[in-house]
């Protein structure tokens, strides 16, 4: 009889060995991903190619980098999805991003500029799908007080909530310079 309760005994530790193994590993996987999404959500990491110092001399004229009340919106606040699903994928997509940055698209100001349209179009169209979403973690249409507003921004923010707007529709050019597209682009001088 001694020798059943022995074999039941290990048989008993085997998947309590299994299910440790896993928590284990499952913990230091979330640790894992979650300091590569912290560490790639900061600003110095966002800045860190070549080509998003282009965005970022012009973001720091803009009042999501310096404001009244001292609150600083950062490069994930406004293109990174804080839910889990959609972050995962923004991470997906935005390798693409780190390959253009290895092959050079857009290295110069002049390629930036040439790809300028087609970059911000990609980014306003995946706000309005998502109807403005990482705006709307900070702004509010309920939270806001429309009489602290100018009479224009109180008329706009009364008429887009009852409309149904999204953030990006009007906003457009709010953190960046906002591009002219392909067909009215006019080359200054220096351009030719």
């Amino acid at each position: 009889m001694l020798g059943f309760g022995k074999k039941n005994s290990k048989l008993g530790r085997k998947p309590m060995v299994i299910g440790l193994v896993i928590f284990v590993a499952g913990f230091a996987s979330y640790g894992g991903v979650n300091t590569f999404f912290t560490s790639t959500n900061e600003m110095e990491f966002c800045t860190s190619c070549h080509s998003m110092k282009i965005n970022f001399e012009e973001y720091k004229e803009t009042v999501h980098y310096k404001s009244a009340s001292g609150v600083r919106a950062t490069c994930s606040d406004c293109h990174v999805p804080k839910e889990f699903l959609p972050k995962i994928k923004a991470k997906i997509i935005a390798a693409k991003d780190v390959y253009h940055e290895i092959i050079g698209t857009v290295d110069t100001k002049e390629k930036f500029e040439a790809h300028r349209w087609d970059m911000a179009t990609r980014v306003w169209e995946k706000m309005e799908a998502t109807d403005s979403r990482e705006c709307r973690s900070c702004h509010d249409f309920e939270q806001m007080d429309l009489s602290a507003q100018s009479r224009m921004a109180r008329r706009k923010h009364g008429r887009a909530e009852m409309e149904g707007k999204t953030c990006i529709e009007c906003h457009r050019g709010i953190a960046h310079f906002e591009p002219f597209p392909p067909d009215d682009w006019v080359p200054s001088e220096e351009e030719g």
